[in-house]
């Protein structure tokens, strides 16, 4: 292994793609693949064992997603440059993974020159985002955010996501599929809303968003 090359942890749930990308990675002098997750609890279980520089991380993962892995893994690897390589090219997800600690964000759709530029940037502790999502995030602050329409509402961005969804009538379980968390955590954002706005059940919280202009 040369110890000066850029030491790379790929994280996908798809064998066939993280196989493909390690044969990219390592026709590279300067880049060793150091090792594979298929998921995030995994990803968690091994990461410590390597000196690692660049972690690829993908969103969409069994067991634990890449939206749940990246919080953990960031208080105790702090150091740990996270590039995200997803197929979601929509900004709720780059704003998401962003405000999380991700030092870039790519899709898959980009060509492998895109790729290593991405990989050599971020490995400085620099940021990269591809120009989808660059072109995405520089026109969504132009926009109104449904935020701004809120007044007065001791609620966190989290919990109206989750509130929003609930006034739609879906489950704990549906909730958690949409926003990437376990059923237990949008529980426990339920009841710290229905504390917060002294609410009782999911009808007072349809209620609520209805007032509020969310539905």
């Amino acid at each position: 292994m040369n110890t000066s090359s850029i030491k790379i942890f790929i994280t996908d749930d798809h064998h066939l793609f993280r196989e493909g990308l390690r044969s990219i990675l390592e026709n590279e002098t300067d880049l060793t693949v150091v090792g594979e997750a298929s998921n995030g609890k995994e990803l968690l279980n091994n990461i410590g064992q390597q000196q690692v520089n660049v972690l690829l991380l993908d969103i969409d993962m069994p067991e634990c997603s890449g939206l749940e892995v990246i919080t953990p893994l960031l208080e105790k690897y702090p150091a740990l440059n996270i590039l995200v390589f997803s197929m979601h090219d929509d900004e709720h997800y780059f704003r998401r993974m962003l405000q999380k600690g991700a030092k870039g964000y790519i899709l898959k759709s980009c060509k492998k020159e895109e790729l290593l530029l991405a990989i050599n940037t971020v490995s400085t502790g620099d940021s990269y985002f591809s120009k989808e999502v660059s072109s995405k995030l520089i026109f969504s602050n132009e926009k109104p955010r449904i935020y701004d329409k809120i007044y007065n509402t001791p609620l966190t961005k989290r919990e109206i996501e989750v509130l929003k969804l609930v006034a739609q009538g879906l489950t704990n379980q549906e909730i958690g599929l949409k926003l990437f968390i376990s059923h237990r955590t949008v529980d426990t954002h339920r009841r710290n809303m229905m504390e917060k706005l002294n609410l009782h059940n999911a009808a007072a919280l349809t209620n609520y968003a209805a007032k509020k202009g969310l539905i």
